[in-house]
């Protein structure tokens, strides 16, 4: 099992090494069949444990001396050209009202959290999981807000299943994650981690929106592009963290978004 599982470098070998873990712990089948989740357990026990510890986050300010000075794994600062290109991005509340994404934080911190598509299982638990954390943002006077790639529908949707108590918008252009240069790719999509994660939401009671994974917005565009979480503001060039995932289900741990979000430095 564990050669199977191994790294892979092409999108080949990543689809045959996802395909084999699925056969042997697809969710359904996790679920059905108590046996299964036993052996699944002794093999990669406790399941959160097995996972590594999060790197694949940086702190920026918006200045020369903090972007030289920074420790994020396998990430590139933002940039002044960046946050110029955020300007001009628009996203759309669950009205369908347009809003420049940096007006989410030009008179405001915020948490903005990006997901990898509204249908997708990692990304509700990253809701959630940020949401338990919202009464220390709401004592520091911080929005969390998710934004999805794909339409106000979608967002809908979404915000409906997940009850996610914070803001929800749509970027149906995708422009914010051009802006952001999230990584992108199956080999990024389909990694033995992932899969470990998504046995664990459906443990959790997590589940994947089927219909809207496979819209065609979804299937030709967003698919393959992972998200990651900002802290901005107040101001619209003003982002002072960035995580960008490697992988889907690339989360931070809570406590270091909350230090990054509602700490202030000495």
């Amino acid at each position: 099992m564990a050669a199977s599982l191994g790294t892979t470098t092409g999108h080949g070998v990543a689809a045959a090494s996802w395909k084999a873990f699925t056969h042997q712990y697809s969710p359904n089948d996790v679920l059905a069949n108590p046996s299964r989740r036993l052996r699944m357990r002794r093999e990669f026990p406790p399941l959160r444990a097995k996972l590594p510890s999060h790197s694949s986050h940086q702190r920026c300010r918006i200045s020369p001396s903090a972007v030289s000075n920074s420790t994020g794994a396998e990430t590139s600062a933002v940039t002044d050209g960046t946050t110029d290109l955020l300007e001009s991005v628009i996203v759309y509340d669950l009205n369908g009202n347009g809003i420049p994404i940096s007006d989410l934080w030009k008179d405001r911190k915020a948490v903005v959290a990006f997901a990898r598509h509204f249908g997708c299982v990692l990304c509700r638990t990253r809701a959630a999981y940020l949401a338990s954390g919202k009464d220390t943002m709401d004592a520091a006077g911080v929005a969390l807000v998710i934004i999805g790639p794909g339409s106000v529908d979608q967002a809908k949707v979404f915000s409906e299943q997940t009850k996610f108590k914070g803001e929800v918008y749509a970027d149906p252009s995708h422009a914010s994650y051009d802006a952001l240069n999230f990584v992108s790719g199956i080999t990024t999509t389909f990694t033995p981690r992932a899969g470990l994660k998504i046995i664990q939401a459906y443990l959790d009671g997590y589940r994947q929106d089927w219909e809207l994974s496979f819209e065609k917005d979804t299937r030709t565009r967003g698919g393959w592009r992972q998200g990651g979480i900002i802290v901005a503001g107040p101001g619209k060039h003003n982002i002072s963290y960035t995580h960008k995932d490697k992988e889907a289900g690339d989360d931070p741990e809570i406590q270091e978004i909350l230090k990054a979000c509602c700490v202030q430095d000495n």
